[in-house]
Protein backbone atom coordinates (compact mmCIF):
# COMPACT_ATOMS: atom_id res chain seq x y z
CA UNK A 1 0.00 0.00 0.00
CA UNK A 2 1.20 3.50 -0.85
CA UNK A 3 0.55 6.18 1.75
CA UNK A 4 0.79 9.98 1.48
CA UNK A 5 -0.19 10.55 5.10
CA UNK A 6 2.18 9.80 8.00
CA UNK A 7 2.60 6.14 8.93
CA UNK A 8 1.91 5.01 12.51
CA UNK A 9 3.87 1.73 12.89
CA UNK A 10 2.30 0.93 16.28
CA UNK A 11 -1.24 1.29 14.93
CA UNK A 12 -0.38 -0.73 11.80
CA UNK A 13 1.15 -3.50 13.91
CA UNK A 14 -1.86 -3.56 16.25
CA UNK A 15 -4.30 -3.80 13.34
CA UNK A 16 -2.25 -6.45 11.54
CA UNK A 17 -1.85 -8.47 14.75
CA UNK A 18 -5.58 -8.33 15.40
CA UNK A 19 -6.21 -9.77 11.93
CA UNK A 20 -3.70 -12.59 12.53
CA UNK A 21 -4.86 -14.06 15.84
CA UNK A 22 -4.10 -17.63 14.71
CA UNK A 23 -0.42 -16.80 14.03
CA UNK A 24 2.27 -18.00 16.40
CA UNK A 25 4.66 -15.26 15.27
CA UNK A 26 4.38 -11.74 13.95
CA UNK A 27 7.52 -9.89 12.87
CA UNK A 28 7.56 -6.25 11.81
CA UNK A 29 10.03 -3.66 10.58
CA UNK A 30 9.67 0.12 10.41
CA UNK A 31 12.21 2.15 8.43
CA UNK A 32 12.67 5.85 9.18
CA UNK A 33 14.34 8.85 7.53
CA UNK A 34 17.91 9.16 8.73
CA UNK A 35 18.90 12.34 10.52
CA UNK A 36 22.31 13.93 10.65
CA UNK A 37 23.09 15.63 7.36
CA UNK A 38 19.69 14.78 5.83
CA UNK A 39 17.18 17.58 6.26
CA UNK A 40 14.38 15.92 4.29
CA UNK A 41 13.71 13.03 1.93
CA UNK A 42 11.33 13.21 -1.02
CA UNK A 43 9.86 10.04 -2.46
CA UNK A 44 8.17 10.21 -5.84
CA UNK A 45 6.22 7.41 -7.49
CA UNK A 46 3.82 6.47 -10.24
CA UNK A 47 0.65 5.68 -8.25
CA UNK A 48 -0.76 2.62 -10.02
CA UNK A 49 2.56 1.20 -11.22
CA UNK A 50 4.30 1.49 -7.85
CA UNK A 51 1.32 -0.03 -6.04
CA UNK A 52 1.22 -2.98 -8.47
CA UNK A 53 4.94 -3.69 -8.05
CA UNK A 54 4.73 -3.56 -4.25
CA UNK A 55 1.72 -5.88 -4.27
CA UNK A 56 3.58 -8.31 -6.57
CA UNK A 57 6.53 -8.32 -4.15
CA UNK A 58 4.13 -9.05 -1.27
CA UNK A 59 2.46 -11.83 -3.29
CA UNK A 60 5.89 -13.34 -3.99
CA UNK A 61 6.63 -13.37 -0.25
CA UNK A 62 3.30 -15.07 0.47
CA UNK A 63 4.10 -17.75 -2.11
CA UNK A 64 7.74 -18.23 -1.10
CA UNK A 65 7.44 -18.41 2.69
CA UNK A 66 5.14 -20.33 4.98
CA UNK A 67 3.33 -17.21 6.17
CA UNK A 68 -0.34 -16.56 6.81
CA UNK A 69 -0.09 -13.04 5.43
CA UNK A 70 2.07 -9.95 5.14
CA UNK A 71 1.59 -6.21 5.05
CA UNK A 72 3.63 -3.56 3.24
CA UNK A 73 2.95 0.17 3.67
CA UNK A 74 5.29 2.64 1.97
CA UNK A 75 5.16 6.39 2.41
CA UNK A 76 5.65 8.88 -0.43
CA UNK A 77 6.01 12.64 -0.46
CA UNK A 78 8.29 14.85 1.63
CA UNK A 79 9.45 13.31 4.91
CA UNK A 80 11.58 14.69 7.73
CA UNK A 81 14.24 12.90 9.79
CA UNK A 82 12.71 10.39 12.17
CA UNK A 83 9.49 9.95 10.19
CA UNK A 84 8.58 6.38 9.20
CA UNK A 85 9.07 5.65 5.49
CA UNK A 86 8.08 1.99 5.37
CA UNK A 87 6.31 -0.58 7.53
CA UNK A 88 6.47 -4.30 6.79
CA UNK A 89 4.98 -7.17 8.80
CA UNK A 90 4.56 -10.91 8.35
CA UNK A 91 2.58 -13.47 10.33
CA UNK A 92 3.30 -17.18 10.45
CA UNK A 93 2.86 -20.25 12.62
CA UNK A 94 6.55 -20.12 13.59
CA UNK A 95 9.06 -17.26 13.86
CA UNK A 96 11.61 -18.22 11.19
CA UNK A 97 9.23 -17.84 8.24
CA UNK A 98 8.02 -14.45 9.50
CA UNK A 99 11.58 -13.16 10.01
CA UNK A 100 12.67 -14.36 6.58
CA UNK A 101 9.60 -12.92 4.86
CA UNK A 102 10.17 -9.46 6.37
CA UNK A 103 13.86 -9.54 5.43
CA UNK A 104 12.97 -10.64 1.89
CA UNK A 105 10.31 -7.96 1.53
CA UNK A 106 12.71 -5.20 2.56
CA UNK A 107 15.47 -6.44 0.25
CA UNK A 108 13.06 -6.49 -2.69
CA UNK A 109 11.52 -3.10 -1.83
CA UNK A 110 14.95 -1.44 -1.60
CA UNK A 111 15.97 -2.64 -5.04
CA UNK A 112 12.77 -3.10 -7.06
CA UNK A 113 10.01 -0.78 -5.89
CA UNK A 114 9.69 2.10 -8.37
CA UNK A 115 10.24 4.89 -5.87
CA UNK A 116 12.47 7.82 -6.73
CA UNK A 117 14.25 9.23 -3.70
CA UNK A 118 15.82 12.64 -3.36
CA UNK A 119 17.79 13.60 -0.28
CA UNK A 120 17.86 17.23 0.78
CA UNK A 121 21.03 18.13 2.69
CA UNK A 122 22.61 21.35 3.86
CA UNK A 123 24.89 21.28 0.80
CA UNK A 124 22.09 20.62 -1.72
CA UNK A 125 19.78 17.91 -2.99
CA UNK A 126 20.63 14.70 -4.83
CA UNK A 127 18.75 11.69 -6.18
CA UNK A 128 19.76 8.47 -4.45
CA UNK A 129 19.70 4.91 -5.72
CA UNK A 130 20.09 1.47 -4.21
CA UNK A 131 23.60 0.89 -2.90
CA UNK A 132 25.78 -2.06 -3.90
CA UNK A 133 25.06 -3.59 -0.48
CA UNK A 134 21.31 -3.38 -1.19
CA UNK A 135 21.80 -5.24 -4.48
CA UNK A 136 23.97 -7.85 -2.72
CA UNK A 137 21.30 -8.31 -0.06
CA UNK A 138 18.69 -8.84 -2.79
CA UNK A 139 20.92 -11.38 -4.56
CA UNK A 140 20.80 -13.64 -1.47
CA UNK A 141 17.26 -14.58 -2.42
CA UNK A 142 17.98 -15.72 -5.97
CA UNK A 143 16.96 -19.29 -6.73
CA UNK A 144 19.85 -21.69 -6.42
CA UNK A 145 21.75 -19.63 -3.86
Amino acid sequence: MICVEPIDPAALLASFSESQRAAGAIVSFAGTVRGGEVEALELEHHPSFTARVIERIADDARARFDIADCLVVHRVGRLLPGEPIVFVAAASAHRRAAFEAVDYLMDRLKTEAPLWKREHRVDGAAWIEARASDVADRARWEIGR
